[in-house]
């Protein structure tokens, strides 16, 4: 899952690296940046994840998330600054922008900032829904994370079409 941010006359106060802000910040700075600034998300689904890989999915993530954004805002697009050490350039046949990484730029940028909030608020969105329909593995609580619960509920339940083959637990487990 990939976010992108245009932002708009003015950066919304506390905007932040997600990861950072309490879920009650965190929900109320997604309604405001989706209010108020052009906005684009990006899901890459788990078969897709399995055939191309982690790394090239986030890749690709990205460069749906600019291409939706730029159509969006029908202006030429100076730089896209990307949280993190790599960029989809060379990577991504449609990659077609210039773009910068920043390591911990969801810190440093605020408009990265507001992209990982958006990001992070619409996968905690997609996991609750998740959760009410495979109700075993906690997502509500642990929005896909590898954590004990999940594990257990893996071994006890098995993977779900969500579940990535290609995720070490459940790649191993298809072994046995």
């Amino acid at each position: 899952m990939a976010a992108a941010v245009v932002m708009g006359p003015s950066v919304p106060a506390g905007v932040a690296d997600s990861k950072t802000l309490s879920a009650k910040r965190r929900a109320a700075l997604d309604e405001q940046i989706r209010a108020d600034c052009a906005w684009a998300v990006a899901v890459v689904e788990p078969e897709e994840i399995d055939r191309i890989n982690i790394f090239q999915a986030t890749m690709e993530a990205m460069t749906r998330c600019a291409a939706q954004l730029t159509a969006q805002i029908a202006q030429p697009v100076e730089c896209v600054l990307i949280d993190g050490n790599q960029t989809p350039e060379r990577r991504c046949a449609q990659w077609q922008w210039p773009a910068r990484a920043i390591v911990g730029g969801d810190g440093i940028e605020p408009v990265i900032g507001a992209a990982s909030i958006v990001a992070k608020q619409w996968r905690d969105r997609l996991m609750i829904e998740a959760a009410q329909r495979h109700p075993h593995y906690g997502w509500e609580r642990n929005k896909g994370y590898g954590t004990k619960e999940h594990m257990e509920a893996l071994r006890c339940h098995g993977p779900t079409p969500l579940h990535r083959q290609s995720f070490a637990p459940v790649a191993q487990a298809s072994l046995f």
